[in-house]
């Protein structure tokens, strides 16, 4: 049997990290470019914006979580937004995102953040699924809205 590990990413991880993150946004139905991908994360990292955690089995990247981290004026602390969850299609079912979300969480906990929040498409009822069953509460109170501004 195979080792998973997951571990916060590092920048020497940036080349199994970004066609992940390609394979990701394809998911999303963004066209493959994974020169920009790995100029993204890059960034990422060079600025200190993300938190990123992989996934290996044995030797093998297999997934990866992306933190952004954020503050609430009205709890007058940190959160987080876990904006990016993504394991590979031939390592689903096998436990990897729920390690994925404990690390993410465990991560924010020890930073005394209040909250780690997360969105997915409506549609991915997998992933609805293994956020509930993880203990992760769909939120009842607030509805979200976005306000796309032009490219430039």
């Amino acid at each position: 049997m195979t080792t998973l590990t997951v571990r916060q990413a590092v920048l020497s991880d940036l080349p199994a990290l970004a066609p992940l993150f390609d394979d990701y946004r394809e998911f999303y139905g963004r066209p493959s470019d994974l020169q920009a991908a790995t100029a993204f994360l890059s960034a990422r990292f060079e600025h200190g914006e993300s938190v990123l955690f992989i996934a290996h089995e044995g030797d093998n990247p297999i997934g990866f979580a992306q933190l952004y981290p954020s503050f609430s004026s009205v709890a007058l602390a940190r959160t987080f937004v876990l904006n990016d969850l993504f394991v590979c299609e031939r390592a689903r079912r096998k436990g990897v995102a729920s390690k994925l979300l404990a690390a993410a969480v465990d991560y924010a906990s020890a930073l005394g953040a209040v909250r780690v929040s997360l969105s997915t498409a409506t549609h991915n009822e997998a992933a609805q699924s293994l956020y509930q069953l993880a203990g992760w509460k769909r939120d009842e109170q607030f509805l979200v809205y976005h306000f796309a501004l032009p490219s430039t």
